[in-house]
């Protein structure tokens, strides 16, 4: 069962479970029905768990390269890519089935575009262009409109904040983990940015890129009565800690303020979205 468990990732859908809860939250206006919240948390993680089983099964033969992922279920061999593969498909496919018939169809919707996004545009991209970056930001920043979309119906401006946010959070926070393991992707065939331009520069100037317009897009909600003062003057803190820890890299580019940046995104996210949800059901 660990074994299984393990190709879910779970360190990664955590993530998901709670963008796609600020996402329900700001679309259900206080209006909370916990039936449906939970059974968008559950369908959502069932197709989050089941698309990254299945991008393990996808990329079995470069994560057997990697030092990394060759200790996981399938390149150690403790799952055989077929179980893999149906186990896979069986929890996709169940949380499609949840959020269709337990939330609405829009929702499902937007859980089944993510999955083939993913699997189908960005994962096959990866060993082709380091554009694959910015391809994969997109179905790693639509847990809040799933979340959004299941509560409200429909998506609005709020929800479209909600992407930016976490869209542009992702460059740096990925970026960083790129950076780090480069020697791994190079060894699976993976053009990432730091791979095929080794002297990180790129890589350093898009994380800074990505950490600035993160700073608008996270302050916005306090302009569009999504959350109060309180919280934009939090959101521009933390934003400008957050670009203080890329700026760093941008200076000295070594793994060791890779590091720091992977850190601060680690903390940023959830502390802005607590701030978020402080700032809007308490005060």
């Amino acid at each position: 069962m660990r074994d299984y468990l393990e190709l879910t990732k779970p360190n990664v859908t955590w993530l998901i479970l709670m963008s796609t809860a600020v996402g329900y939250c700001f679309g259900a206006r206080g209006q909370w029905h916990f039936p449906l919240l939970l059974h968008t948390l559950l369908g959502t993680g069932l197709m989050a768990s089941g698309t990254a089983t299945l991008n393990e099964w996808y990329e079995r033969e470069g994560d057997a390269r990697m030092r990394r992922t060759r200790g996981r279920p399938i390149p150690s061999g403790r799952v055989t890519p077929r179980r893999a593969l149906g186990f896979g498909i069986l929890l996709a496919a169940l949380g499609f089935a949840d959020l269709a018939l337990a939330a609405n169809r829009v929702a499902a919707f937007c859980g089944l575009l993510t999955l083939a996004c993913y699997l189908f545009v960005y994962t096959p991209l990866k060993r082709r262009t380091p554009h694959a970056t910015t391809v994969g930001a997109l179905p790693g920043a639509m847990p809040p409109l799933i979340g959004y979309v299941a509560a409200r119906g429909a998506l609005t401006a709020e929800a479209w904040v909600l992407f930016a946010i976490l869209f542009f959070w992702q460059f740096p926070h990925f970026l960083s983990m790129a950076w780090m393991y480069r020697e791994d992707y190079r060894r699976a065939g993976i053009a990432f940015l730091p791979v095929v331009q080794p002297d990180g520069r790129s890589t350093a100037r898009q994380m800074l890129i990505g950490s600035v317009l993160l700073i608008p897009a996270s302050v916005l909600p306090a302009y569009l009565s999504m959350a109060g003062r309180l919280y934009g003057i939090g959101a521009l803190a933390l934003g400008l800690g957050f670009l203080y820890a890329t700026a760093r890299v941008a200076i000295e580019r070594t793994a060791l303020r890779a590091r720091g940046v992977l850190l601060a995104s680690v903390i940023y996210l959830p502390s802005l979205y607590a701030l978020m949800l402080v700032d809007r059901l308490w005060l």
